[in-house]
């Protein structure tokens, strides 16, 4: 039987294809998802990896056999996936494994408005299914794996859970039909942002042969912006980088055209889309949390007194911005799901993460890094000056970035840093999500991995030498 427990994550479903998830679970995995969210229709979308398509249709299949009418929009970015759960009012799934190497997939599910789901969201009753339907194929079928149906053999797979392996109750097999939804997506946000204004725009556009490649020519079509693509052929092999910008290796080649170029900007979109890093005309990175200050305070101007949403590891300057902008920050903890929990809450009007998340109440609570580079497009081509100028004020301490360390005991070692510092005066400590130690000009956050042996550390201090003296003294008690 597959081994759920290695598939299944916190927020989605990812593993490597076919070894992990083949189209068979797919198709266990979208009559799970019917019958836990109770949906009469659903919306799914898909990354141009090599083997979406195919998983598309086997979830397809499996959400009709359990009554679901099914629209496949094809081809799609993550946020555009979102958007048509939104605007349709469907509960949604999108194929992609963001920006994992090639030889996996994955599946993000939402409720309808793009409501996540997540562990404690109805993703744990999905794999209990699943893993029921197995369990009863095994034994009924000796060790086969049980697919469900197609339409015409009504609907079931293996068994429900409380039913016997074998009953199989009458539903009425759903329909299944395509639909293009990009055009619609691109018109949403551009009626968000007003980019009619602004002065010409050079950007190049880094789509990494992700779904950026699909979504940018349509969204920045007929706007004043010279754009110069950079892998828009969609490639789910990855031949050019990762598509992963948050490691800096993968933004060298966009930093390099920037210059080359002499562009205003440059962008640089993940696998799926769903996240946007930016470059500024000197191709250097701009931090997400400057990068969230900036839309904090745009969001704020138009919307007063609002509160906007920030995880733990992002800046200090971000509550600090969104407090003299007059707005109310929120900190809460790493991941979209606490996000967008927090977002419908709070009613906040928008919330970024260090990873370059940014969620926007106007599009539905959920996470769209298009929209976030409209603002920035936006926000640059409003002024005369250049995106290092207009980011200065948004940018305002040192941090290390994100540093990865691989140990046997994560809670000993963490145990061991809180010891250390436990000593000095005026430190103080949270756990919120892993363990945060704050000084009076720095702060550290160390936070085990989820699904492998890793400590993530992030430091932040007001001065490049203390932020430099702290991280060292961090991992010298974490790599002992």
């Amino acid at each position: 039987m597959a081994d759920l427990s290695q598939l299944v994550k916190a927020y989605d479903v990812r593993g490597v294809y076919p070894d992990q998830l083949d189209d068979r679970l797919a198709e266990l995995f979208g009559a799970a998802f019917v019958q836990v969210t109770g949906a009469d229709a659903i919306v799914i979308g898909h990354d141009m990896r090599p083997s979406s398509p195919g998983l598309v249709s086997s979830f397809a299949r499996g959400a009709a056999s359990r009554g679901a009418d099914v629209t496949v929009i094809g081809l799609c970015s993550t946020d555009q996936l979102y958007y048509a759960s939104g605007s349709m009012k469907l509960p949604g799934a999108m194929f992609t494994a963001s920006h994992n190497p090639a030889q996996y997939n994955g599946i993000k599910m939402c409720r309808a408005g793009a409501a996540p789901v997540g562990q404690d969201t109805g993703l744990a009753e999905i794999r209990t299914l699943v893993e029921g339907w197995l369990d009863a194929s095994d034994a009924g079928a000796r060790g086969s794996v049980a697919s469900v149906p197609d339409s015409s053999a009504g609907a079931g797979a293996g068994a429900r859970l409380g039913e016997r392996p074998g009953e199989r109750p009458e539903v009425r097999p759903g329909t299944i039909t395509q639909r293009d939804t990009l055009s619609e997506y691109a018109a949403h946000l551009l009626s968000l942002v007003d980019l009619s204004a602004i002065r010409p725009l050079k950007v190049v556009v880094d789509a990494g042969n992700g779904m950026g490649g699909h979504t940018v020519p349509t969204v920045f079509a007929g706007l004043p912006l010279d754009v110069v693509p950079m892998y828009f052929e969609l490639d789910g092999t990855f031949p050019n980088h990762e598509a992963n910008p948050l490691d800096p290796k993968n933004i060298v080649d966009l930093q390099a055209r920037v210059l080359a170029e002499g562009a205003d900007l440059g962008l640089a979109f993940d696998g799926d889309a769903d996240r946007c890093f930016v470059v500024d005309e000197r191709g250097a990175g701009v931090s997400p949390s400057a990068i969230t200050a900036l839309v904090a305070a745009r969001e704020l101007a138009k919307h007063p007194g609002s509160t906007v949403i920030h995880n733990l590891i992002t800046s200090w300057s971000v509550p600090e911005v969104v407090r003299e902008q007059g707005g109310t920050p929120v900190r809460t903890r790493v991941g979209h799901s606490f996000i967008k929990q927090q977002m419908a809450a709070t009613g906040a009007i928008f919330g970024g993460e260090h990873s370059a998340h940014y969620y926007f109440r106007d599009f539905w609570n959920a996470d769209t890094g298009m929209l976030a580079a409209l603002h920035v497009l936006a926000a640059l081509g409003g002024q005369p000056g250049p995106l290092s100028a207009l980011v200065s004020s948004y940018d305002r301490y040192a941090g290390s970035g994100e540093i990865n360390s691989t140990v046997d005991d994560q809670q000993a070692r963490t145990a061991a840093v809180r010891e250390a510092f436990a000593v000095r005066e005026g430190v103080t400590f949270d756990e919120l999500d892993g363990l945060t130690v704050t000084g009076a000009d720095w702060w550290f956050n160390l936070r085990p991995s989820n699904t492998e042996p890793l400590l993530r550390l992030n430091v932040e201090a007001r001065d490049p030498a203390t932020m430099a003296r702290i991280r060292d003294e961090a991992l010298a008690l974490i790599r002992s």
